[in-house]
């Protein structure tokens, strides 16, 4: 009995010594590391010297600078230190438990360390060392919530990401480092993005993730966010990536279906691109490839070893020693283009599709496409100008579309781009080219002057129905095209396009109610209450909506009948102000010009004090015509609205009359040129002129009226303007293009002056729009004066006579 006791005693003294021993070494280690101690402060100093200590140590400590081989553990020693003490949180924790990871709660740190004790030494890292240090390699990687919101969801439609969670003393993330590590080299070249986030520093970002945990690893395609759930291993990681991938990126092709897939480009609308390779598997490679492009390109997989291939291999000579690519358009027997490389690299594949991601003459089905084909033209030197078919999808405009395909192979240029449109599948848009329903296919070069809609065109006369002679015609167009850029010369503002491939709104409901299912499937087996909370606010908000409106339709009377509000025009400011009045209890939309009134008040700042660089565009009127030219006013200079240097204003001719006389005299050149007396200018209607005021270098640029339309007043000179418009067609474009930019620079003969004062108001602006496209060219011809005259008739009077 005493030999027992005597046995139990040492056996609890040697577990005394070694709890103490066990104790002292930690007690040591703890007071080993201190941040204190390594940026070499107080623990009284204030975050000034904390901040010069952390600069002058990294300097010296650098990996870059400093050849030390501790230069590197001890550059992240310093960074840490500076990260708890510049924190005010970490830096009391520190001082009062020791402890620094801030997701530990207070007094656990020994807890924590215990627990960990085994886990220290399996992933050969001391359990008394402080900082798991991260590998410069991985800063790159590193994401912040506003880069992730404005460069990651956009791009993750293009490519997939693989994102991994991690955090600081989070030894499972040592455990899968080699693992990941791995991943990412054999990942990243085939064109998977990489990310991390850290646990403890981007908590939104994690949150936005719906990461509460690490490690976690997170695949991003299309903006949806999926959780890896599997063990981590590479070959489960590389599935995970292909499981996101959409379905049927690529497509089984042999001997039996390669035909109907290269015809496909008919109602796709894209080109073809057919891949060889000797896997029986689509690689990783061309799917990313695939998903990057889906949008413009339709991918197909050849296995060279499969024995139903056989007559494709040998139709199209390929090499079954190395993977191939062949790219298709219009023309199904032959490719356009070639590749054939043994290490097939991602670059190499993107600027292989990239070079030919449209058809030869693809059709517009979209607004997308359109902007990609006829850009807006952003400089004088890069000129899109886009020919355009517009025809039938009926067999009978088969013969006439194939022809403009082979004209448009034929005449391959830069600033050319040819394409085609169904009529009956865009008429709004065929209707604002043609202003009718055509029978028969037309030709339209146009081109893109604002991303509003606006656009320069010309129809090409006697159709299209692909005979020789249209094509040697289309040709002379084109070249007179390429010498006159004024050849152009009717404008229009065109809709968008409608939507052609955009699926029904029942499969795109179902297509969304398939993700949420899955969604919550996976939120229901993996994850807790806390992180499927938003999922089901989602459901309970949305059951709540739907009760709602049924209650409301129940309880609500049934002969209720809200009036439509008619879709507001762009108005002036003056029209604004009324309205308000009217609806006051609304705030009034921005959806008209801010038109101000030259008076004896705002015409210095408007015009004398004008700030260099800005132009002032003032319209002339009179209390008869000031609400229709108003109106007009507004409507043509609307588009032009948003440009921050342009002013917009009207001045009074019956409350300064003296001032444009005055005005013109100071421009002596100028109006020597025009050929106008002081008299004509005494007695002229300005009535609809426009002057773009130069307030700081003192020049304006002048717009006259000028006719554009019929005049109703007179049967018979209606008639005759349209025969005289019908003959003036007829005749040369660059002689009619001479005289209608004579009349919009103000350079015109007094005859046309005269003609002009004779218009009806509301036809004095109809080529405004036109003048204002040249003074934003700074095409117009600019007349200099000494001075701004005064609005005041006796300062004009006594300054004249001096």
């Amino acid at each position: 009995m005493t030999g027992r006791r005597t046995n139990r005693n040492h056996q609890t003294l040697i577990l005394a010594i070694f709890l103490l021993l066990l104790s002292a070494q930690l007690v040591k280690t703890a007071s080993e590391y201190d941040p204190y101690k390594i940026l070499g402060v107080s623990r009284s100093a204030n975050q000034p010297e904390i901040k010069r200590a952390y600069k002058n140590l990294a300097r010296e400590w650098h990996p870059d600078k400093n050849k030390d081989p501790n230069a590197e553990d001890m550059f992240i020693k310093i960074s840490k230190s500076y990260e708890i003490l510049s924190n005010e949180e970490r830096r009391s924790n520190f001082d009062r438990y020791g402890q620094m990871d801030e997701n530990q709660p207070f007094g656990q740190s020994q807890h924590h360390g215990f627990r960990n004790f085994h886990n220290s030494f399996y992933f050969d890292e001391s359990f008394f060392h402080f900082h798991r240090s991260r590998d410069f390699a991985d800063s790159k990687y590193l994401l912040h919530h506003a880069q992730f919101n404005s460069d990651i969801l956009p791009d993750s439609h293009k490519r997939p990401y693989l994102i991994k969670v991690t955090s600081e003393w989070c030894f499972a993330c040592i455990h899968i480092e080699p693992v990941w590590k791995e991943t990412v080299q054999q990942l990243e070249p085939l064109g998977v993005g990489i990310g991390i986030v850290d646990l403890g520093y981007e908590r939104r970002l994690a949150t936005q993730l719906g990461a509460h945990r690490a490690p976690s690893i997170i695949g991003l395609v299309n903006g949806k966010v999926t959780f890896f759930h599997q063990a981590v291993v590479r070959e489960h990681l590389q599935q995970f990536i292909e499981d996101l991938l959409p379905h049927r990126l690529v497509e089984k092709i042999t001997d039996d279906n390669y035909l109907a897939f290269l015809d496909s480009w008919h109602v796709e609308n894209k080109p073809s691109v057919l891949l060889f390779d000797q896997v029986p598997v689509v690689p990783l490679l061309y799917k990313l490839t695939a998903f990057a492009f889906r949008d413009y390109v339709r991918f197909g997989y050849v296995d060279q070893g499969d024995t139903h291939n056989t007559r494709l291999l040998r139709q199209f000579n390929i090499n079954t020693y190395a993977p191939t690519m062949l790219l298709f358009k219009e023309d199904t027997e032959r490719p356009v283009d070639v590749i054939q490389a043994r290490g097939m690299k991602r670059q190499l594949m993107d600027e292989f599709v990239s070079n030919n991601k449209f058809l030869q003459v693809p059709r517009l089905v979209n607004q997308q496409l359109f902007d990609e084909l006829c850009p807006v033209k952003q400089f004088h030197r890069r000129r899109k100008y886009c020919v355009l078919l517009i025809t039938g999808e009926e067999q009978a405009f088969l013969p006439g579309n194939k022809a403009f395909v082979d004209f448009a192979t034929a005449n391959k240029k830069e600033v050319l781009r040819f394409s085609y449109v169904y009529q009956r599948q865009q008429q709004p848009l065929c209707l604002a080219l043609l202003n009718q329903v055509s029978l028969t296919p037309q030709v339209v070069i146009l081109e893109r002057r604002s991303p509003a809609g606006k656009v320069l065109y010309r129809s090409v006369n006697g159709g299209w129905n692909g005979s020789e002679e249209d094509k040697y015609h289309l040709q002379e167009q084109l070249e007179l095209l390429q010498k006159d850029p004024t050849y152009l010369s009717l404008d229009a503002t065109l809709p968008e396009l409608n939507n052609e491939m955009a699926p029904i709104f029942i499969i795109q409901w179902m297509n969304a109610a398939y993700d949420y299912i899955l969604q919550l499937y996976d939120e229901l087996l993996y994850s807790n209450w806390r992180e499927m909370m938003p999922i089901l606010s989602l459901i309970f908000s949305a059951l709540f909506i739907l009760f709602g409106t049924v209650i409301i339709q129940a309880f609500s009377e049934p002969g209720e009948n809200k009036p439509q509000k008619p879709k507001q025009q762009p108005r002036t400011e003056d029209d604004a102000s009324s309205g308000a009045s009217t609806s006051s209890s609304r705030p009034p939309k921005k959806d008209f010009v801010e038109v101000t009134e030259l008076t004896d008040i705002t015409y210095t700042s408007n015009l004398i004090k004008l700030r260099p660089g800005h132009i002032n565009v003032v319209l002339v009127l009179t209390n008869a015509s000031k609400n229709a030219l108003l109106r007009k006013f507004a409507k043509e200079v609307f588009s032009f609205s948003g440009t921050q240097t342009l002013h917009f204003s009207f001045l009074n001719a019956d409350k300064h009359y003296h001032w444009m006389p005055s005005l013109l005299r100071s421009a002596s050149d100028a109006t020597e040129s025009m050929g106008h007396s002081e008299e004509d200018e005494e007695s002229s209607d300005y009535t609809g002129h426009v002057l773009a005021l130069n307030g700081h270098k003192k020049y304006f640029c002048l717009f006259r009226p000028v006719f554009t339309g019929d005049d109703p007043s007179n049967s018979e000179t209606s008639f005759s303007d349209r025969s005289r418009k019908s003959r003036s067609r007829s005749r040369s474009s660059s002689h009619s293009r001479s005289r209608s930019s004579s009349r919009e620079d103000g350079t015109g003969t007094k005859s046309g002056s005269s003609r002009a004062t004779s218009i009806e108001v509301h036809h004095k602006l109809d080529r405004l729009g036109l003048w204002m496209e040249r003074l934003m060219e700074g095409t117009l011809p600019r007349l200099h004066v000494p001075a701004w005259p005064s609005l005041d008739e006796t300062a004009n009077t006594s300054s004249t006579e001096s």
